[in-house]
């Protein structure tokens, strides 16, 4: 089996105390977005509900913002206005600047998974990637780029990744993983390195929110896609939104921590727009179509409920 797609290359390994060293900078209101996998209507969807906000909201794009955008003009679209605002990579991007293709899609996909997919990924990253490199301005910009970034809303300190606490592609903020006991210590410790309260982040494809008691109330926010649905039968993608107002769109599901509100709203794109747009790309029979129209279609197997278990606190045992 090829390591191309499931390795987890070791300049993603930054360690939970990067986040506590990071510069911060505060907000009223953040949108954490994580996941736009090239979706240009998500991405006017999500500067609308920006602009019907009553204050400031500051965007910040964790990663895999690249994804299904291999033609010219999608990439350049998707880029410059992403660029406007704060960014980190997710490892699609961190991936399109290396001479080496040995990490694949970086993904760093778990056993899990089945090699289908770890293989049509890494066919679509390769596709983006000589996309990329008739963009090297862009490409520049994306290189220069965070892994981690730092935020505070009031007294809340938020620690955005796109992976997990320690690694751009770790899967320890996988619902799964969140759910496991025996996570709770490394989790414990994580926040204490890291200096936060809240940790955003993207990466596994699935959205979960989990609230621990970890020395204090604790949060994990998981927005999954931004780009693509995240429960069965939907057709809209998720960010997590952090304010200290209560936000004018209606939540998926949240909760309020030291009177922030951290909540996931749906992003309601003009799915048709979004599938033809895809299809041009990647027609019947391609590897993201393979891997990805049933869900950008009918959703994930998945449902809110399984991504919000409620208020209710996880401690360490």
């Amino acid at each position: 089996m090829s390591a191309a797609g499931r390795v987890c290359p070791t300049r993603y390994r930054y360690g939970a105390e990067a986040i506590a060293d990071a510069p911060e900078r505060a907000a009223q209101t953040l949108y954490v977005i994580g996941g736009l996998y090239g979706n240009l209507p998500a991405l006017d969807a999500i500067e609308a509900m920006a602009r019907a906000e009553p204050g400031p909201v500051e965007l910040c794009f964790n990663g895999d913002f690249n994804w299904f955008n291999v033609d010219d003009a999608g990439f350049r679209a998707i880029n410059q206005r992403v660029l406007q605002h704060s960014v980190i990579v997710g490892n699609v991007e961190a991936e399109l600047g290396t001479d080496s293709n040995d990490a694949g899609c970086g993904c760093a996909y778990p056993d899990a998974v089945d090699d289908g997919i770890v293989e049509r990924s890494n066919r679509i990253h390769a596709a983006l990637k000589r996309t990329a490199t008739r963009h090297p301005d862009l490409l520049a910009r994306l290189q220069e780029s965070a892994l981690v970034a730092r935020w505070r809303v009031g007294r809340l300190r938020i620690g955005v990744v796109h992976g997990d606490a320690d690694s751009l592609a770790g899967w320890r903020f996988d619902p799964d993983r969140l759910d496991d006991p025996a996570e709770r210590e490394w989790q414990a410790a994580a926040f204490a390195r890291a200096e936060v309260d809240v940790f955003a982040s993207t990466h596994t494809c699935l959205p979960a929110m989990r609230c621990f008691d970890h020395h204090g109330e604790k949060l994990i926010a998981n927005n999954g896609a931004a780009g693509m649905p995240n429960f069965a039968g939907t057709r809209f993608g998720i960010l997590t939104r952090i304010g200290l107002q209560a936000s004018p769109h209606a939540a998926l599901y949240g909760h309020a921590l030291q009177d922030v509100h951290v909540d996931a709203l749906a992003i309601r794109y003009d799915p048709a727009a979004w599938e033809a747009g895809f299809l041009r790309n990647w027609p019947a029979g391609s590897p993201a179509w393979q891997s990805y129209f049933e869900r950008i279609t009918h959703g994930p197997d998945y449902t809110r409920q399984q991504a919000f278990a409620g208020s209710s606190l996880l401690t360490v045992s």
